[in-house]
């Protein structure tokens, strides 16, 4: 396999869906946080600088899914499972106490104003990053030893 056609695997498929989405996300999340950061901050500080946050790992993600190679794809996976944390931890801390939100994060209630999108991105992400490295070493992307019993 040609060094184009590993970095192009991820956004093959389903993979570009799920650039697609993210790009949206980003875009949703950058627009949001500068306008409330900018106009808004001093009402509800922590719920602005945690959509800043998403935006960045949205628009980070999407780099590095469009970016494609080992590496890239190595650095989305750790984003996805480090924004999976972070929806599961700001969804149930605006549950647990609402008043520490006196707006909504692209986070808050699991992503309940993006229609879960944002809880459903990473899971679906991480699935489709595990599943791409599994069929592009099926596809004898990485070394090959003989069988046993094989002469080399």
């Amino acid at each position: 396999m040609s060094a184009t056609e590993g970095a192009g695997r991820l956004v093959k498929g389903p993979g570009m869906l799920l650039v697609w989405l993210y790009g949206v996300m980003s875009v949703g999340a950058v627009s949001r946080s500068i306008y409330q950061i900018a106009t808004e901050f001093d009402r509800a500080p922590l719920a602005y600088a945690l959509s800043a946050v998403a935006a960045v790992v949205y628009a980070f993600i999407t780099y590095t899914l469009v970016r494609g190679g080992e590496t890239a794809r190595r650095a989305a996976l750790v984003c996805c499972a480090a924004e999976l944390m972070g929806v599961l931890t700001v969804g149930t801390w605006t549950l647990a106490d609402p008043s520490a939100f006196p707006d909504a994060t692209v986070w808050s209630d699991y992503g309940y104003g993006y229609i879960f999108i944002p809880v459903l991105l990473p899971v679906t992400g991480i699935w489709w990053l595990r599943r791409s490295r599994a069929t592009a070493q099926g596809m004898g992307a990485g070394p090959r030893r003989p069988s046993p019993g094989s002469r080399a």
